[in-house]
């Protein structure tokens, strides 16, 4: 009797176990077959590949957090060569991420550009807990993103970042170069719709290129009505500060929006103040601010006093050696 109760149990546990793997199996199925925007050029990596990669997503390997995820440094072998790459997990609890996730990989499988990110891989299956994973992998740029060197932030050598007037004017070309590629991109231009300085990363050579397309829409062939644009699946539209203010009224997006987006972006690359900064309050803003100082003739009462102390630096270097050399 006890022989029959334990072949029945144990035929049991297995039929049960047989169902799970199925499952698992068919949502495994599912899952890679989930990305028809996706092109076939991107050679696709699993679960465990990313794991062994980022030291099971360790918090040491986390390089940043963003809207819909967060984004780890790891180590991928490519033609028995270590590859140092970026892996951004998509947080499929938050409204949006999974759509975030088509958004972006539609976007740069287009989209190709020397100041844009670049995609390596994708990967969309299921975790270790049998959930649904999503994640993309990107070329790793060393010199982390503009928000933290314009305000400072400390880095890993514990020294703090710096850069010279030079540096930022190229930064705002580079980024004018891709805003300028994606707006007149073929045949239906891009709207980044999320353009701020913690989206734009910088490599060693400390040239700009602009990430996170999460958001990122496509408009219809005549760009020229702001209002025709592509069917979005997003309500959000940008950040705050940096969206322009009819995004707030539920205006549609645009490329105008991507261009007051870099307006701000300027006015915070020459002043070093974020457009949210605690002193605009009430009337003032970033323009305003901005604004103010050029109509008195006070540029320099507004410039990014960093800047200014750098380039008081570098006068007084050039004056020093000028002086030894005569």
């Amino acid at each position: 009797m006890m022989v029959s109760i334990a072949t029945a149990f144990l035929g049991i546990s297995l039929l049960l176990a047989l169902c799970v793997l199925c499952h698992q199996r068919r949502k495994l199925i599912k899952a890679e077959h989930a990305l028809p925007l996706i092109n076939d050029q991107y050679a696709r990596v699993s679960y465990v590949n990313l794991m062994n990669a980022t030291n099971s997503f360790a918090s040491e390997n986390l390089i940043g957090i963003g809207s819909f995820g967060s984004v780890y440094k790891g180590t991928m072998i490519s033609h028995d060569q270590e590859v140092v790459v970026a892996v951004k997990v998509l947080n499929l609890q938050q409204r949006g991420a999974s759509q975030s996730f088509i958004a972006e990989c539609e976007t740069l499988r287009c989209a190709r550009h020397r100041n844009l990110v670049k995609i390596l891989t994708v990967c969309s299956s299921i975790d270790s807990g049998g959930l649904d994973f999503k994640a993309i992998v990107f070329d790793f740029l060393p010199n982390g993103n503009l928000d933290q060197w314009l305000h400072h932030r400390l880095r890993e050598h514990g020294t703090h970042s710096r850069i010279d007037l030079v540096q930022r004017i190229d930064i705002a070309i580079h980024v004018a170069s891709a805003l300028e590629y994606l707006h007149h991109y073929k045949p239906t231009p891009i709207v980044h719709c999320d353009l701020k300085p913690s989206n734009i990363l910088l490599d060693n050579d400390m040239v700009a290129h602009v990430g996170d397309f999460g958001l990122a829409r496509f408009v219809h062939q005549d760009q020229t009505n702001p209002s025709d644009i592509s069917s979005g699946w997003a309500t959000r539209r940008g950040t705050i500060g940096y969206a322009p203010p009819e995004y707030g009224l539920g205006n549609e997006v645009s490329i105008y929006g991507d261009m007051y987006s870099f307006g701000v972006l300027l006015l915070e690359i020459f002043t070093g103040k974020r457009p949210t900064d605690s002193d605009f309050v009430q009337d003032l803003n970033l323009h305003r601010y901005v604004q103010i100082a050029l109509q008195d003739q006070q540029v320099t009462s507004v410039v990014d006093q960093k800047l200014l102390q750098f380039c008081r630096s570098e006068f007084c270097a050039r004056r020093n050696f000028q002086k030894t050399a005569c």
